[in-house]
């Protein structure tokens, strides 16, 4: 088993060396944001892509861009950065959340309550799946910042495991269901509960 760092540092290159996925982090630096990070099923396609040795990158619903502004909770803020980054990379399926009001929204969407997230690490460890509780940011002098509160081994290890710290066992099982993991990489391990 590698090292965290290590495993970091592997992500980090398979970030840097894909060709869709730098011009989204540049994109989304280009926001100005101060607390953000590309996320969830984007790093994990990503990683499970390249680990599969795959030429084309497998089919995004959306591509998950998280920020963290406590002080600017109005939906139209998330909009308008949509619509900016639209603009620059007009073929990417954008999906902007301020991740400091997810608590507001959440109930009425999915049937659970959560309480409110304290900053960007807190929500990313909130994620439904510990394979995609990871993200990532380009900083202003071009380092990657890795967000991965529980570690990559699972993302690695393309394991997918629930994480309860939101996700309730019922909606794990219809997440799995409807995203069809192991018909999507073939060497995806499932932990069922």
């Amino acid at each position: 088993m590698c090292s965290q760092v290590a495993l970091e540092e592997r992500l980090i290159a398979i970030a840097r060396g894909s060709a869709w996925f730098m011009p989204v982090l540049r994109a989304v630096r280009e926001l100005g944001l101060a607390s953000w990070c590309v996320g969830a099923g984007a790093v994990r396609n990503l990683v499970w892509d390249a680990l599969d040795q795959r030429r084309t990158p497998s089919a995004l619903a959306d591509i998950d861009v998280a920020y963290f502004d406590a002080c600017d909770l109005a939906p139209e803020r998330e909009a308008e950065l949509q619509q900016r980054l639209a603009r620059m990379l007009a073929d990417t399926p954008w999906e902007v959340t301020n991740q400091a009001g997810v608590h507001r929204w959440f109930e009425a969407c999915f049937g659970e309550s959560v309480r409110p997230l304290s900053s960007l690490e807190d929500a990313v460890a909130s994620w439904p799946e510990y394979a995609t509780c990871v993200g990532l940011a380009l900083l202003p002098d071009d380092a990657i910042r890795v967000i991965a509160p529980y570690g990559l081994g699972d993302l690695f290890s393309q394991v997918v495991r629930r994480n309860p710290t939101r996700v309730s066992a019922a909606t794990y099982r219809r997440r799995v269901e409807q995203k069809c993991y192991a018909e999507r990489w073939p060497n995806v391990a499932i932990v069922r509960c």
